[in-house]
Formats: structure tokens, sequence, C-alpha cells
């Protein structure tokens, strides 16, 4: 059986729209009527969470009409393979994004780079955790593809992509116009295990494959017309993504 996820990791954000937390990560499962959108599918560990996710809210692995997946970071695409696999679940991406889910190149933090910041408050435990989780683990996603068309999608809760590279190159969030929501991936998150600050920001430095570019990023969310944001770490903010952006960027700044 599915692992039940608490009942307070599964965050009803609209009346068919939610936000789940794993371990330390998040997915959002698009629910329209039995049919479902799933954003993100959290670390290799967190699998049977997914799949419990899915069961609470009444639908199963044969009803995701798709993964859509913010970037493919270990902690982000880990039931994604198993889902297209097992039960023909696309999975699709901004075409950037495609070969690093195949994993023709990694563009994710490195053991090294990790341990080169053990010394700062909350990596250490972080670290621990995230490898516990299948942080390390090899998770390609064997046929990954990039999204059909341009624009909407045709899927439940029609999403947008947004791509907003810096954290990876390929790296999307997705707005849900009719809702008003934007699910910032780690394009914007607003708590993290290793960051000492709480609210909108970027995740720390060595997260990304260019900050630069992901500073930039936060441009592309704030023109989006939204008033509550889905991150993939931390919990949901309520407020304009204009607002989310200026106080990441001002905490980047710092």
């Amino acid at each position: 059986m599915p692992k039940s996820p608490r009942p307070d990791d599964i965050v009803r954000v609209d009346s068919n729209v939610y936000s789940v937390t794993g371990s330390n990560t998040n997915w959002v499962i698009i629910k329209d009527g039995d049919s479902c959108t799933l954003v993100d599918s959290g670390y290799p560990g967190d699998r049977e969470a997914v799949l419990g996710s899915l069961s609470a809210l009444g639908l199963g692995p044969r009803d995701v009409a798709a993964v859509l997946v913010t970037h493919a970071h270990n902690d982000h695409i880990g039931a994604a393979e198993h889902l297209r696999a097992h039960y023909d679940v696309p999975v699709l991406m901004h075409p950037e994004e495609v070969p690093h889910a195949r994993r023709d190149f990694l563009d994710q933090v490195s053991v090294g780079q990790v341990l080169a910041q053990a010394w700062r408050p909350g990596v250490l435990p972080w670290a621990v955790h995230a490898l516990r989780a299948g942080g390390t683990t090899y998770v390609p996603v064997c046929e990954p593809q990039a999204f059909p068309v341009p624009g909407a999608l045709d899927l439940p809760g029609a999403p947008v992509p947004v791509h907003t590279p810096g954290h990876t190159r390929g790296h999307c969030a997705y707005h849900l116009p009719e809702s008003g929501i934007l699910i910032t991936g780690d394009a914007l998150v607003t708590a993290h295990p290793t960051s000492r600050v709480s609210g909108p920001q970027l995740l720390p430095d060595m997260f990304h494959t260019d900050r630069t570019r992901a500073i930039d990023s936060l441009g592309a969310l704030e023109n989006v017309d939204a008033g509550l944001l889905l991150p993939g770490h931390g919990p949901v903010f309520q407020g304009s993504a204009k607002e989310a952006a200026a106080t990441a960027r001002a905490h980047a700044a710092r």
C-alpha cells in the first residue's frame, strides 16, 4: 500500500490544487475529476509518499495525465521514472531540461561543495537527511519529453510554463491562470534547512547552476498575475508574485 502522508502534509490551496510536503521538498497535485497533473515528485525516498498523496485524493498513478518537472534535481524527479516506466505517464519539461533529466550531465550541488559549506548552520543535518532520502541516487528519466506546444498545456489546470533559468538551465515555473497560482519550484522558495531567513528567497548560492541568471529570472516571476505561490521548498506564500520576487531580490542583494 502507498504510504499515507500525514494530514497536514497535504494543503488544499484551491478547489482542485494541493501542495504536498515530503522530505524537505514539495510537489503539487492539480486535480480535474478523476485525472490530475503532478508537478514534481520529491526525492527517490518520497516515492511511496507521492503515491500515497494521490491515493488520499482518490487518485491512482494511472490517473496522472503527466508529470511536469520544474527541474531535474533528485529531490524533484524522485518518482518520475517510476510513473513513466510502470504507468506510461509522460514526463514533460522545458527543452533545455531534457538532457539534464536523462542525465546526459548533472547540474546538481556536489558532495564536495556541500562538505565545503558544512560549517554553516543547517548544512550538515540537511545533507544527512538528503542522503537518506536518495539525494545522490541515480534516477534518470529515460524518456523525458519537451513541452509539445508553447503556452498553456492541455492538462488538468491548463498550466502555463514560465522559463526561469539559473537554478538549472531549463528550470520552469508553472502558472495556473484560472486560480491565480504560481508554482515556483526552486526559482523562488520560502524556506530551506540550509537558509537562516524565512519568506520568499533564492536558495543558497551553492545550489544554483548560475546565480546571476537565477536573480534575473525573478523578473519573469514578478510579471506573472498570481496571488498565491507554491514553492519547491517551504510553505505556501500568500501574496503577489511581484511582492515575493522583490523580497527574494532584496535578500539576494545582502
